[in-house]
């Protein structure tokens, strides 16, 4: 089975210290609306909290009270609750609909209320965590066990990149990495806005390209733009001098690719279609498709 992927071009990258995005320009497609997660738990319309009082690490329950559909996407950290969590896939929530999400903790030390409903942390998983959480929920759903990850590696993965930035947490939070490298993500951010247009983004540290994302339309890329990049830029700084920089050839080759790679159907979590593939190099890729059309994909290549 294959996923029917936009004819992609990509743009000149935009730089900063060892970190490159470059910008990916497609046709845009209007198949479906929906909010963005942090802009309907802003708004209201969408609450997210613990399943129950006692609450189940792996899982959130979701309740979308508003008209337009909402979109999660993977990687993306809700805070409050028991505790911080991650998205493991994207996920498409109907509107008027309760659903379960599935999730993998980003704070190993605490499991008690700080708040009922989550909010949005404006943040993203870097591209290694990214990397351990799409490869170990791949595993999952080809076993038929749900969309559910390593938890262990999720929480060694944060734990090693708190270390290697010299970031301290009292309950081993990611949000706490990110705080701790604030000042260094906003000069980040400041120097590798939005390109208008674009509908995705790939992006590189030093010689290496890392993760792309795909969006169905410019106004959804520019929207994640920002927390989409917080988890890139957290890479870079691990980096901190690269000897060498991506080239634009170097995405052309992890794309062409993916249409080419046996893609795989999952069991949605709630609306659209969801696909998986790993390329012989070892690269993880998903793709949420509503109605025949691609609304999320992404790859995190191989280390």
């Amino acid at each position: 089975m294959s996923v029917t992927f936009p004819e992609i071009q990509v743009g000149d990258p935009i730089r900063h210290e060892g970190l490159a995005v470059f910008p990916l320009f497609a046709e845009p497609s209007h198949g479906v609306d929906y909010d963005l997660s942090d802009e309907a738990i802003n708004k209201g319309s969408v609450t997210v909290e613990e399943v129950s009082e006692s609450g189940s690490v792996p899982d959130l329950a979701v309740e979308n009270s508003g008209d337009l559909r909402v979109l999660f996407l993977e990687g993306e950290e809700l805070v409050g609750a028991k505790q911080n969590r991650i998205l493991n896939t994207s996920v498409l929530i109907a509107a008027h609909t309760k659903s379960k999400i599935p999730v993998s903790c980003v704070e190993a030390g605490r499991w008690g209320y700080k708040s009922r409903h989550f909010g949005s942390g404006g943040t993203h998983s870097p591209s290694m965590l990214r990397r351990v959480l799409k490869a170990s929920v791949s595993k999952s759903v080809r076993e038929k066990r749900g969309h559910r990850s390593d938890q262990g590696e999720v929480w060694e993965e944060v734990a090693r990149q708190q270390s290697a930035l010299g970031a301290s947490s009292g309950t081993s939070a990611m949000s706490d990495t990110f705080e701790a490298h604030r000042k260094r993500l906003d000069e980040f951010r400041e120097n590798l806005n939005y390109v208008d247009k674009a509908v995705g983004a790939a992006v590189a540290v030093g010689g290496k390209v890392v993760a792309i994302d795909l969006f169905d339309k410019p106004t959804t890329c520019g929207r994640v733009w920002n927390r989409l990049l917080s988890g890139a830029i957290l890479d870079a700084l691990e980096v901190r001098e690269a000897d060498k920089q991506a080239e634009c050839a170097d995405v052309e080759r992890t794309l062409s690719g993916l249409s080419n790679l046996s893609w795989e159907p999952a069991e949605s979590v709630s609306e659209g279609e969801e696909y998986r593939a790993e390329s012989p190099t070892g690269d993880h890729a998903s793709a949420l498709v509503f109605d025949g059309k691609l609304v999320h994909g992404s790859v995190v290549c191989a280390v």
